[in-house]
């Protein structure tokens, strides 16, 4: 049996986005390995990567706990860099899959031996830290990075459109580029809401009837600047009296976030949930799903709402633009733009026949994104990788010694 590799700099991007590509490696008669940091700071988020840890190897699924860390220059990583080649030494994978920007880094570095005696090595880019718009030290740092380590690549993913086309025109040289749309969603959990079950829910859960609820399900970091959503509800709780933001996940801004909410007085009008298991019932209650993200690769709280047929506010950046068009599923904002944010909540406010209709189209628009159809993707892209048969060691050292002979 031979062994494929799925990498990441920490584990809950295994957990959140690997677990069909696990499932689908396995199937095709694999023995699945994992390496990811699963050691982070909070508790709460070590228990969640101690339980995770238990379900893989409940699924015979091996799992390698690396320190990572995801500041690229932390010297730290270099020593990680040695530990993950020792195992790339000692396994001999027949596939590796990486994914974030230092998971990719450490794994093309660490597999450039191994890719020489047949090992085959995936990279997806979930958004490119370089793009229009970018800070220039993104530029200075992570674009050179990425094209120079594409010749280290088999097979080179990109998850939108603006990444995939950058990769072409700046003349990426991994041996293959492929736009596959997303991670995929399960749109029987994510199933579409209405009045009454939106209702059934806000009864389950504890929250009035009558509140007009923002959902944004996301780590609370700059990326995804959710203090511009304080700001936007600081001038909607004026007119909108019962307006509610829910801001789900964690993330080291959260004390930030909090002293915001008091220092604006919207401590009625905005709750911080943490990490949430239960994110698909909180979307099912919503009336709009909004982002304030500064960057994204493809956002997967966008395509939850969409399945579960929301209406959508978003700022334009890659990724939210991917998915929502403006004026058909929702609003697509201009970045730091507080005052328009607002006027286009008001909109969907004032119009329950424009919330319907977004929601329409939300559900239409969503249909490519089914994990269904991104699982046949990544199926067919497992296989054709898999094809080309791993040259083991001792074939490597007999064409060696064959070379010899022929000098």
């Amino acid at each position: 049996m031979s062994k494929a590799l799925i990498m990441a700099s920490v584990a809950p991007m295994i957990s959140a986005f690997n677990r069909d590509n696990i499932r689908l490696l396995q199937e095709m008669g694999q023995e699945v390995h994992v390496l990811a940091n699963f050691t982070e700071d909070s508790e709460t988020a070590k228990g969640r990567n101690k339980a995770f840890k238990e379900e893989l190897e409940a699924m015979g699924v091996t799992a390698f706990d690396i320190a990572i860390d995801r500041d690229p220059l932390k010297i730290t990583n270099l020593q990680s860099l040695f530990q993950i080649k020792k195992i790339f030494d000692r396994e001999q994978y027949a596939l590796i899959h990486c994914h974030s920007p230092i998971g990719g880094v450490l794994t093309r570095l660490a597999a450039a031996e191994s890719r020489k005696k047949g090992t085959k090595v995936i990279y997806t880019a979930h958004g490119f830290h370089f793009f229009d718009g970018a800070p220039k030290k993104n530029w200075l740092l992570y674009y050179p990075v990425e094209k120079w380590l594409a010749r280290l690549t088999d097979n080179l993913i990109t998850i939108n459109d603006e990444d995939f086309a950058a990769a072409h025109e700046r003349r990426f040289k991994a041996e293959k580029l492929t736009l596959i749309e997303g991670v995929g969603i399960d749109q029987k959990r994510f199933m579409p809401t209405n009045d009454e079950l939106r209702r059934k829910v806000r009864k389950k859960l504890g929250f009035p009837e009558d509140d007009f609820i923002l959902i944004y399900v996301g780590e609370l970091c700059t990326r995804k600047h959710q203090e511009l959503l304080i700001k936007v509800v600081q001038q909607l709780s004026q007119d909108i009296k019962n307006i509610k933001l829910l801001l789900i996940g964690d993330g080291d801004k959260k004390n930030v976030y909090q002293e915001q909410i008091q220092a604006l007085g919207v401590e009625n009008h905005v709750d911080l949930l943490g990490y949430r298991t239960d994110v698909h019932q909180l979307m099912q209650m919503a009336d709009i799903v909004v982002s304030s993200s500064k960057q994204e690769g493809l956002p997967v709280n966008i395509m939850e709402g969409m399945a579960i047929g929301l209406p959508l506010v978003v700022t334009d950046c890659r990724g939210n633009r991917d998915l929502v068009q403006h004026g058909t599923n929702g609003f697509v904002i201009e970045k730091e733009n507080a005052a328009s944010f607002a006027a286009a909540i008001k909109k969907l406010y004032a119009s329950k026949t424009l919330r319907e209709s977004f929601s329409e189209q939300s559900l239409q628009l969503i249909e490519q994104y089914g994990i269904e159809k991104i699982s046949q993707k990544m199926k067919k892209l497992y296989q054709e990788t898999l094809q080309t048969p791993m040259v083991s060691p001792l074939t490597t050292a007999l064409a060696s010694e064959q070379k010899k002979t022929i000098r």
